[in-house]
């Protein structure tokens, strides 16, 4: 069955971005966008929620810009073909290799898991994340934690009144100072 994973910087004290609604501090250098990378090449689908939809915009065309250097281009390759599934009340139509999302996000991972295929069904934004696993359905969680207290803003991890355990499987810790997490949800 093909796992749900969910991957995404944040700060030190938990947030994807900061009370002001900036997350200019998670900016990746060349090592952990490698990371990104190496992931992103793992997945057959990415779900993801308005905002980080209308963020990531910026790859769909990115391609023109002269001055991508060539990890930046390898992600453009990468992202703009892989297919995506945006949950929105307020879009009424997306663009590139997107669609909108036509049920709740518990269905849409069912019928996901139930296309043929082994890659990874990858979760975006702290909104969505926090439906996916009030619902029980992610089985990995992969911060990269950035060396820096946020003291308010979205949380990475979801507020449900429920206990999850969890199996380290993996840590790295970049020159930047940024530490990568990979955790299996157990069952």
């Amino acid at each position: 069955m093909r796992k749900v994973t969910y991957s995404m910087g944040m700060s030190l004290d938990g947030y994807i971005v900061g009370p002001d609604g900036g997350f200019d501090w998670s900016g990746p250098d060349e090592e952990v966008f490698r990371l990104a990378l190496d992931e992103l090449r793992g997945v057959d689908v990415h779900l993801m929620g308005r905002r980080l939809y209308e963020t990531m915009l910026y790859w769909e065309t990115a391609e023109q810009d002269q001055s991508l250097d060539e990890v930046e281009r390898e992600w453009t390759a990468l992202w703009n073909p892989l297919p995506k599934v945006v949950f929105s009340t307020t879009l009424s139509e997306v663009r590139g290799n997107a669609r909108l999302a036509t049920g709740t996000v518990a269905e849409e991972i069912a019928r996901l898991r139930a296309e043929p295929g082994e890659g990874e069904i990858a979760i975006g934004g702290a909104t969505l994340a926090a439906a996916v696993a009030a619902a029980g359905l992610i089985d990995e969680y992969r911060p990269r934690v950035h060396p820096v207290l946020l003291g308010g803003g979205i949380p990475y991890f979801p507020r449900h009144e429920r206990r999850e355990d969890l199996e380290l499987l993996e840590t790295r810790t970049f020159t930047s100072e940024v530490v990568h997490l990979r955790y299996r949800v157990l069952r």
